[in-house]
C-alpha cells in the first residue's frame, strides 16, 4: 500500500481532479490503480484568499514494486493495511444474569452494540424516553412547555452529545484502532463517510438521531435489549469477609409508571452521562471512591457566520467552503486558561436545563450548519480549589451554584448580555446587530453577575485576547449568555485496571465517570470497558436463557 501525503488542491476543485494529481505524483496511468481511499482531508487557508484542501490517500496499485524504485519522496509511504480493529472474548467466568448497560449515550450505546454483537445479549436501561419522543419534549420545552426532567437536552437516548454539533473529532491518543471502528460504526449507521477522513468531522443533531435509533434497533437484532423511562435508584452488593463489595441487584424505577423492580445482574456498566446528579448522590451514598475533577465553566459567544467566514476564509470567499469554525486560547492574568470549547458553525444557543429552578446553557448544529450564527462556549477552568469543599460532589455542587444564578438573572429563560455591557457590568437592553438564535426563550440581563469576579474578568481578558487573532471578536455587539457549566463531569468515578469501581461488578465509563470529553471519546470508552469485561465473562451459548 502507498500513502501519499500533502495532495494539496486549490478550491474548488472535483474528484478526478484529484485523482489525476495523484497519478501525478506517483508517474502511473489509470490502469494501473487498484483503489484510492481518502484517509485524512484538512482545509488550508494560511494563505487566503487562496484556499487549499489537503488529502492523504492510500493507494494500491497492481505492481508497486516499480513504484518503489523509481519514487523517493518524503510525502510518499509505503505501509500495510491498516488491521481491522477486533475485540474478542477470551473470558472464561459465565454469567448467571444478562450484563446491563446503564444509559444511552455514545459510551453506552457503543459498549452495548459491542456486547450484543458479542453475544452477551445486555439490557440497556435509559431514564429518559426514546430518541423520537425526547425531540418532541425537547421542541415543547423551547417553546415555553414544561421541563421534563428525564427527557430533556441531557437526558434520554443518545445522550447529551444528540442536541450538539455533532462533532466526532478526538484528541484522545489511540494505538487500539478504537477511534477509526467508532467512525466506521457512525459510517455504517447513516453518517456520511467523509467523516471517515474528514480531520474535524461532524453529524449535526438531525443525522445523529437517526444514527441513535438505528444502533437502538440493531441492539436488538443482536439479542439485545433497551428499556427506555427506567431509572437506576439504589444498588444492592454482597460483602466478601475481606469488605470487598460486589454488584448483586439494581432497583430501577419507571419514570412512567411510578413503580420499582429489582434487576438481578453481576456485571452493569456506569454510562450514566456527565448531568447524572442524583446517581452521584446515590453512588456517594453507597461508599464508591469518586473524586472531584477539574472543569471548565464560563458563556456561549455568538457572532455573525459571515463575520467568522470573512476573517477565516477572506472577504471574497467561495460559497461552497463549509461554515468556518475557530478554536482560540488565552489565558487570564490570574494564570487560569481560557478557551472556546464546543464551537457550533452555524448554530443556535439551547436551553440545555435538566432540573427545575436550575439553567444550562449548550450549542448546537444541524448537519447542514446553514444558520446565521456561530456560537462558542468561552470557558474558564476551575479547580477542586475553587470548589470551597473537597468532597467528590463539591465540583457537581459548584455547578448548581452557577446554574441557580443564571435561573434567577434570567427569571428562567436564558441570560443575555452585549459583549460592551458585560464589560461595564450593566444589564442589556436589547440587541445591537447581532441577534440572538437561541433555541428557548431569552432575557436581555447582566451575565456578569451569574460568576464569581475571577471568573467573570477571565472570562472578559480571554474574549479581549481572542479578538488579536479574529479581528472584531471583541464587537461591543457580540452576544453572550449563560451558563455553560457542563463542559465535562464535575467529578471521576475512580476505576482499578480491569476499569471496575470499588464495588465489583460495577463498571465506570464515559464522560460521566470521567474518562471522556465528547462523543467519539465516550464511544471509544465504550469499546475499552467492553474489551475489559470480554476478558472475565465468557458470552452466552445459543440455547442459555439467562
Amino acid at each position: 500500500m502507498i500513502r501519499v501525503q500533502q495532495i494539496k488542491l486549490k478550491i474548488p476543485h472535483t474528484d478526478g481532479q484529484l485523482h489525476e494529481k495523484i497519478r501525478k505524483i506517483l508517474r502511473i496511468s489509470k490502469e494501473e490503480i487498484v483503489s484510492v481511499k481518502i484517509t485524512k482531508c484538512s482545509l488550508d487557508a494560511r494563505k487566503k484568499p487562496e484556499l487549499f484542501y489537503v488529502y492523504t490517500a492510500d493507494v494500491e496499485l497492481k505492481q508497486e514494486s516499480s513504484v518503489r524504485k523509481k519514487i523517493k519522496d518524503k510525502n510518499i509511504l509505503f505501509v500495510k493495511k491498516e488491521a481491522p480493529y477486533r475485540a474478542i472474548p477470551t473470558g472464561r467466568q459465565y454469567l448467571r444474569f444478562r450484563p446491563v448497560v446503564i444509559g444511552t449515550g455514545p459510551a453506552g450505546l457503543f459498549c452495548g452494540y459491542q456486547l450484543a454483537k458479542l453475544g452477551y445479549r445486555p439490557i440497556l436501561l435509559e431514564r429518559g424516553a426514546d430518541v423520537r419522543e425526547r425531540i418532541q419534549d425537547v421542541e415543547q420545552f423551547f417553546q415555553g412547555g414544561p421541563l421534563k426532567k428525564d427527557s430533556n437536552v441531557q437526558f434520554g437516548e443518545g445522550g447529551a452529545g444528540t442536541f450538539s454539533d455533532g462533532k466526532l473529532n478526538t484528541l484522545v491518543h489511540d494505538n487500539c484502532g478504537r477511534n477509526r471502528e467508532v467512525l466506521r460504526l457512525f459510517h455504517m449507521f447513516g453518517a456520511p463517510r467523509q467523516i471517515l477522513y474528514d480531520s474535524k468531522p461532524h453529524i449535526g443533531t438531525d443525522i445523529l438521531c437517526n444514527i441513535v435509533e438505528r444502533m437502538r434497533e440493531e441492539i436488538k437484532k443482536l439479542g439485545g435489549e433497551v428499556r427506555f423511562h427506567s431509572q437506576v435508584t439504589d444498588i444492592e452488593y454482597s460483602t466478601a469477609s475481606d469488605g470487598t463489595k460486589s454488584l448483586s441487584a439494581l432497583h430501577v424505577w419507571n419514570t412512567e409508571t411510578g413503580e420499582s423492580s429489582l434487576l438481578q445482574t453481576e456485571l452493569a456498566v456506569l454510562a450514566i452521562g456527565h448531568s447524572a446528579r442524583d446517581t452521584f448522590e446515590t453512588l456517594q451514598r453507597l461508599g464508591i471512591e469518586m473524586q472531584a475533577k477539574s472543569f471548565a465553566v464560563g458563556v456561549r459567544v455568538e457572532h455573525p457566520q459571515k463575520f467568522i467566514n470573512e476573517n477565516q476564509y477572506g472577504k471574497e470567499y467561495d460559497p461552497s467552503l463549509p461554515a468556518a469554525p475557530y478554536k482560540l486560547t488565552a489565558k487570564a492574568q490570574d494564570g487560569r486558561g481560557v478557551y472556546t470549547f464546543c464551537m457550533c458553525p452555524g448554530g443556535y444557543v439551547v436551553n440545555a436545563s435538566s432540573e427545575e429552578g436550575y439553567l444550562a446553557v449548550n450549542g448546537m448544529s444541524y448537519s447542514k450548519r446553514d444558520g446565521e450564527n456561530t456560537n462558542s462556549a468561552v470557558v474558564v477552568t476551575v479547580t477542586p480549589d475553587d470548589f470551597g469543599s473537597d468532597g467528590a460532589l463539591a465540583g457537581m455542587e459548584f455547578q448548581r451554584g452557577l446554574e441557580k444564578a443564571a435561573f434567577l438573572e434570567g427569571g428562567g429563560r436564558i441570560p443575555v448580555q452585549l459583549f460592551e455591557d458585560y464589560c461595564k457590568n450593566q444589564a442589556s437592553l436589547g440587541e445591537k446587530g447581532v441577534s440572538p438564535r437561541m433555541k428557548g426563550a431569552y432575557a436581555w440581563v447582566n451575565v456578569r453577575r451569574i460568576f464569581p469576579e475571577n471568573i467573570a474578568l477571565a472570562i472578559e481578558q480571554g474574549i479581549l485576547q481572542f479578538d488579536r487573532k479574529i479581528n472584531g471578536y471583541a464587537r461591543g455587539d457580540a452576544v453572550l449568555s449563560g451558563v455553560e457549566s457542563r463542559t465535562s463531569s464535575p467529578l471521576r468515578i475512580l476505576r482499578d485496571e480491569n476499569l471496575q469501581s470499588s464495588m465489583k461488578g460495577l463498571y465506570p465509563c464515559g464522560e460521566g465517570a470521567g474518562y471522556a470529553g465528547g462523543i467519539t471519546s465516550a464511544a471509544m470508552d465504550g469499546l475499552k470497558v467492553t474489551e475489559s469485561i470480554i476478558k472475565v465473562w465468557r458470552p452466552f451459548d445459543k440455547d442459555e436463557t439467562a
